[in-house]
């Protein structure tokens, strides 16, 4: 306690003594006991109003070392069985654990990581993919603002994520890798990547790009084999060495039949190769005999044409063709499905024939669509146009259900360029994306769908849809998410039969169990997404003996079931849904693959590069104890003492108060009762 605060506590206390013995001697009227009670009563109740006025508090120092964090970050990926690892991984932790002086000076914390950042208990090495950049971002966020030092114990062999070498450099604390595992180079053949469209078409070739490396200091003779259902149809011998260590092979491989084509690509192993598990790849195709024809028609040139029919080729099993309504509409009697671009006067001719065929189709409005013809000419939709071009951003609609669009994401888009005005559709619809314009979300749809199961059509209210082809790119590396979300929209245009109430997506062939996922969307007899359904999937493997049923979990819009636990083979499945006479059944395979058992070397150059961008240091093994001693002579890490102050109040205001009524109380009670007032 303060000298000050005492001192404040004796003047309190002096004063209301001084306060009652004035009292006592110039207003009592009763001297002896009950004066003296009353003085009594009277002292405590001012001395404890004082204590409430001068809050007295005492204030304490407390000094803690405060250590340096030493974060032990260890490789659980099957990579380090691959490369012989495991023994010198567990030596190293085990050596890092047993050391008092580091435990002295550290906050000895212990991770590992694979795909995710997890806690070390123990080391299964069945991880099948390394993210390491991810892993050291989990770690800054843990423990990113004090003293803190990274041992890195890998193989430095990643399959996920950003490039951790550069990520390095931003870390604010220093990384000492540990290289695990072999660090010899072997002679390596390798099937790199695989290129080939996921459809063909029967009685037509599609093309197989395959690229073939080696890894060594001599030349090598090999062969690639290429088989389809196990029978091969393609061979050819190549030359590598050092100084060309790829090369590229091309081929055309015929569709026979239909169904799904599993196709093997292999390359020859050469003497004393150790790794032959990269050596081959598998990969399907669904050969199919039916061809979508899309038209577009427009009157402008516009590059959202080009984009369209980029996307919608991905899919070979459709066929876009670009008309100028001025054209005519003669050659259109194989179409299928009809884009109408920014349509005006000119498409009359186009819709007459739409109307006379019942075909169903997209319609892009823009700066340069004829409202007051397009509000006349059809009876789906019309727009109270205002004649302001404004520019629209798409926000999604998380309720719609009439197709999967849960991958879809809108993230980062630029706005497309719309007429502003009222939309009113007159036919039942579903929106897909709404818009926002100028900060401002309004009740107008973006993109819809409208029509039942014979009449179907959707509409953009924009244009420039080219831009989000690019942000698609910008954002992911490739055209997927766009692309993928124009197919959706063109197979339900494409589809006029009913509707199914359950639907199952699925790949065919899944590289490794960990992708294995089949989901599925259940809709109640008013074609409304359920919630609350049952649905399971009960899977049955081909030679393999393996049978269950497997619930499916319902996520946001759709279900899914996790296969991620299955052995490699092949396998059959029905969905089924509880209490209702639906089902659909289909098959995949999974592909024993698993990209981390390709790496049987570690990159210990990477991690010194990693070493010396952080400021740190690469170690092997068999250099514990240096590192050891390096960590513990390293004043970087040295603990420093902090002093806390603790500020704590004297008295308890709870308490005073009652002490101070339960005094006036008294002194008030003994005075009624004697008379006294």
């Amino acid at each position: 306690m303060q000298s000050g605060t005492l001192m404040l506590i004796v003047v309190a206390a002096i004063v209301a003594l001084a306060l009652v013995l004035f009292q006592y001697y110039h207003k009592t009227k009763r001297r002896g006991r009950l004066g003296i009670m009353l003085s009594f009563f009277r002292f405590l109740a001012l001395f404890c109003i004082f204590l409430v006025l001068i809050n007295p508090k005492f204030t304490k120092n407390t000094y803690e070392l405060e250590k340096a964090n030493l974060v032990l970050l260890a490789d659980n990926s099957s990579s380090i069985t691959a490369s012989d690892g495991q023994e010198h991984m567990n030596q190293v932790i085990d050596h890092i654990k047993g050391s008092t002086p580091l435990g002295d000076r550290f906050n000895l914390k212990q991770h590992s990581f694979g795909t995710r950042l997890g806690l070390l208990d123990s080391l299964s090495f069945s991880e099948q993919n390394t993210n390491i950049a991810q892993a050291m971002k989990g770690i800054a966020q843990l423990y990113g603002h004090s003293n803190t030092s990274i041992l890195l114990l890998t193989d430095g062999n990643q399959t996920l994520g950003e490039d951790y070498e550069f990520y390095g450099t931003n870390q604010k604390f220093p990384i000492y890798p540990v290289a695990i595992g072999d660090t010899t180079r072997y002679e390596d053949l390798r099937i790199g990547q695989v290129n080939a469209n996921k459809y063909a078409f029967l009685k037509n070739k599609y093309p197989l790009e395959i690229y073939v490396s080696y890894e060594g200091k001599g030349s090598v003779t090999t062969r690639v084999n290429v088989s389809v259902d196990g029978k091969r149809v393609f061979r050819e011998n190549v030359a590598l060495s050092n100084t060309v260590s790829t090369k590229v092979i091309n081929t055309l491989l015929t569709a026979n039949t239909v169904g799904v084509k599993n196709i093997r690509v292999s390359v020859e192993a050469i003497d004393n190769e150790r790794n032959t598990i990269n050596n081959q790849k598998n990969l399907a195709v669904e050969i199919i005999d039916e061809k979508t024809d899309i038209a577009i028609m427009t009157a402008v040139f516009h590059p959202d044409i080009g984009a369209l029919k980029k996307a919608i080729e991905v899919n070979e099993q459709r066929n876009v063709t670009i008309r100028k309504v001025t054209s005519g509409i003669q050659g259109l009697d194989d179409t299928d499905l009809f884009i109408l671009y920014q349509p005006n006067a000119a498409f009359k001719a186009v819709y007459d024939y739409i109307d006379q065929k019942k075909a169903n189709t997209f319609t892009i409005t823009g700066s340069k669509t004829d409202w007051n013809f397009l509000n006349q000419i059809q009876n789906c939709f019309e727009k109270n146009s205002y004649n302001q071009v404004e520019e629209i951003t798409p926000v999604p609609n998380p309720g719609f259900s009439v197709f999967n669009n849960v991958d879809f994401s809108v993230a980062d888009f630029p706005p497309l360029t719309g007429i502003l005005g009222e939309i009113i559709i007159s036919r039942p619809h579903e929106v897909l994306l709404h818009q926002r314009i100028k900060g401002v979300e309004l009740d107008e749809p973006l993109l819809a769908v409208i029509g039942n199961d014979l009449e179907r059509e959707a509409v953009l209210f924009g244009e420039h849809l080219w831009k989000w082809r690019v942000q698609s790119y910008r954002n992911e590396q490739h055209f997927s998410n766009f692309d993928d979300m124009i197919g959706r929209i063109i197979r339900y245009l494409s589809t006029n039969t009913s509707k199914s109430r359950l639907t199952v997506e699925y790949e065919p062939l899944y590289s490794g169990a960990n992708q294995a996922k089949v989901s599925a969307a259940y809709f109640d007899k008013a074609f409304g997404f359920d919630a609350n359904a049952t649905l399971s999937l009960r899977l049955k493997g081909i030679g393999n003996g393996i049978s269950r049923e497997v619930p499916m979990l319902l996520k946001g819009t759709y279900y899914e079931a996790d296969l991620s636990d299955l052995p490699a083979g092949s396998y059959t499945f029905t969905v089924v849904v509880a209490e209702e006479n639906l089902s659909k059944s289909g098959s995949f395979s999974i592909s024993d693959f698993d990209v981390e058992k390709q790496l049987l070397s570690s990159d210990y150059q990477k991690l010194d590069r990693l070493a010396q961008r952080s400021k740190g240091k690469l170690y092997f093994p068999q250099e514990t104890d240096t590192m050891i001693a390096d960590l513990l002579n390293n004043n970087q890490f040295l603990p420093t003492q902090k002093s806390k102050q603790n500020v704590v109040s004297l008295i308890d205001f709870r308490f005073l108060l009652g002490v101070i009524i339960a005094a006036l109380a008294a002194e008030w009670f003994i005075r009624k009762y004697n008379g006294l007032i």
